[in-house]
């Protein structure tokens, strides 16, 4: 009997883990990815020939960082950089690539897709020189540079105060920072963020560092605007009363993350609304299994957790798939990665409270604020199908306005958009359903599309 096709897509934290576990029990894997080298956003290395220490790249995380990149070396892997798979069906990728169009047939699947920022749309935001907080990291990560001279970041989650300190530690201009959240959420959740002390520690020691360097940190923010004509002068803010004006030629703005689901979605995975985050997910069982049995989810795809828990959650399912292969697995190593996943899961509970999403800020966009980028789809636009037309579920939106359909196959707007027809609805944002998935789910060449026969 020929050996099962083992495929992962992603090599993050937790592709990487799960390819390595695979491999040093036997396994032939293919590892697929976008970037061009492993360790994922969180670790991401810089071209080849910019190399620089490790140390001043990934702070804390350094050795981490390190034990990721070297995780796969003298192992037998087939790793497939510069990859994209833009479409999903059955048993079946469509892969392109360094070797072109190709169709690559999977008896088991891995998916550690990651995450992406989570936007909410706010005056300015569609100006160059505004950057989600993941593409200002990637600036300084993988190019050396930041996003402007004097840089202002915004919204909310725990990447906004790392970014913002790496920005400083790196020497850039942050002149400050804009959290959403408010001392007293941060307070109240305190206690279950000490379930991981350590976190909880570089968390504090990020904001002490940036008050040490003068950075002003301007908690409890109702909502804010980016001013300029062509790129951004000055960012505004208000909180209750108070208002403020700084002067900034670029912003980097999140709101938390959101899971990467779409080939989950292309291959018939079922999922959940997850009323903590907000956000429709893929189903996974306790060993890591999707509703279709064959595929796995590990990572930040499968939900917001973090790069320990992807690490811990890679490995994981690599032990669930060698068991479902009929191979002995290592019962007292399982029980060791369910205890670090479930001590992780009641930190990124109180994460979630000490951080919560602002989906109230959607009540205030204005009806010219574009929420499609790609289409220039316009808040009134789509609150014209929802109260002219009817559109009271996200699909029918979409059909009717366009919202979803451009580049980005909605991972920019579709969080945007459920939460606004939500709001006008008055339900909750579950109830309007999600987009369904698309291919390709990212732009590739139209000569592409025709690839040779699966292999």
């Amino acid at each position: 009997m020929a050996e099962p096709a083992i495929v992962i897509i992603g090599a993050g934290p937790a592709g990487v883990r799960a390819a390595a576990t695979l491999a040093k029990a036997g396994r032939r894997v293919v590892l697929i990815d976008e970037n061009m080298r492993v360790g994922g956003q969180i670790y991401r290395q810089p071209p080849p020939g910019a190399e620089r220490a490790a140390d001043k790249l990934y702070g804390f995380e350094a050795a981490k960082a390190v034990s990721i990149h070297r995780a796969l070396d003298g192992l037998a892997i087939d790793y497939r950089p510069e990859t994209l798979v833009w479409n999903a069906r059955g048993t079946v990728l469509d892969l392109t690539g360094p070797r072109g169009a190709e169709r690559l047939a999977f008896d088991r699947l891995i998916l550690a897709t990651g995450a992406t920022d989570r936007s909410i749309p706010f005056e300015g935001w569609t100006l160059p020189g505004v950057f989600s907080l993941g593409g200002a990291q990637i600036a300084l990560k993988a190019q050396g540079c930041a996003i402007g001279r004097r840089v202002v970041f915004a919204g909310t989650g725990p990447l906004l105060p790392l970014v913002a300190y790496q920005y400083a530690k790196a020497g850039a201009n942050v002149v400050a920072v804009l959290d959403t959240s408010s001392f007293a959420t941060k307070l109240k959740a305190s206690p279950g963020l000490l379930a991981l002390p350590k976190l909880f520690a570089k968390g504090v020691y990020y904001l002490a560092q940036l008050k040490r360097r003068g950075v002003p940190v301007i908690e409890g923010v109702e909502g804010f605007a980016v001013e300029g004509a062509n790129a951004p002068e000055a960012i505004s803010w208000r909180r209750g009363g108070e208002t403020g004006r700084i002067a900034c030629d670029a912003v980097g703005a999140g709101f938390g993350l959101r899971s990467e689901t779409q080939l989950a979605d292309l291959l018939g995975c079922g999922f959940a609304f997850d009323e903590l985050t907000r956000q429709w997910l893929p189903m996974k069982d306790a060993d890591g299994r999707a509703s279709e049995r064959h595929i796995y989810l590990a990572g930040d795809g499968a939900g917001i957790a973090g790069a320990d828990a992807a690490e811990l959650a890679g490995e994981r399912v690599a032990w669930t798939l060698l068991g479902d292969l009929g191979q002995a697995v290592d019962a007292a190593r399982l029980v060791r990665l369910d205890q670090g996943l479930a001590r992780i899961a009641r930190f990124r509970r109180a994460i979630e409270a000490a951080y919560p999403f602002p989906h109230r800020f959607h009540g205030a966009i204005p009806d010219n604020l574009i929420i499609c980028r790609c289409e220039g789809v316009t808040a009134g636009h789509l609150r014209f199908q929802v109260e002219q037309r009817e559109a009271i579920e996200m699909n029918r939106l979409k059909a009717y306005s366009r919202l979803g359909m451009g580049r980005c196959q909605g991972r920019m707007c579709a969080s945007a958009g459920a939460e606004l027809l939500s709001h006008w609805r008055e339900v909750e944002p579950g109830a309007v359903g999600r987009l369904r998935g698309q291919a390709p789910v990212k732009p590739v060449p139209v000569a592409e599309t025709h690839p040779a026969e699966a292999t």
